[in-house]
């Protein structure tokens, strides 16, 4: 499935994109509030400023994908590879983060800044020390 055809079902309200392969792709500032991509391939994608509130994301790789700006509150995020990520202003607000891969990823500025990473996989995760609750 191609990204034109991603957004035409999306928009139709077909919410289910388990295992899409979507590789690369660049979906800057694009409404997928509650989609599920659960297991989807989303390494090296443009997410910037993307709405991905309540999706689920669970086993999802993202790895080296562009987050910055993210909505990814509410968001299931368990046993995601976001090794590599720029998560950058991403908000995270009660975000499922259990067994997620964070090595590498940079968590500059995340909302919250509190946000507790004790069950997720974080060596050399780039994140400000005083922002975020280490294991």
């Amino acid at each position: 499935m191609d990204i034109k055809e991603f957004l035409q079902r999306y928009a139709a309200s077909n919410y289910n994109f388990k295992n899409l392969n979507l590789a690369g792709a660049r979906l800057s500032y694009t409404n997928l509030t509650d989609a599920d991509l659960s297991g989807a391939n989303l390494s090296n994608a443009r997410l910037n400023g993307v709405n991905l509130r309540r999706a689920n994301l669970c086993g999802a790789d993202l790895r080296g994908a562009d987050l910055c700006d993210a909505d990814l509150s509410e968001s299931n995020l368990a046993d995601a590879n976001l090794e590599g990520s720029v998560l950058l202003r991403a908000n995270l607000t009660n975000a499922k983060l259990s067994g997620a891969n964070l090595r590498w990823a940079s968590l500059t500025d995340v909302t919250p800044i509190d946000i507790n990473l004790s069950e997720a996989i974080v060596n050399r995760t780039v994140v400000p020390r005083g922002y975020v609750s280490y294991p």
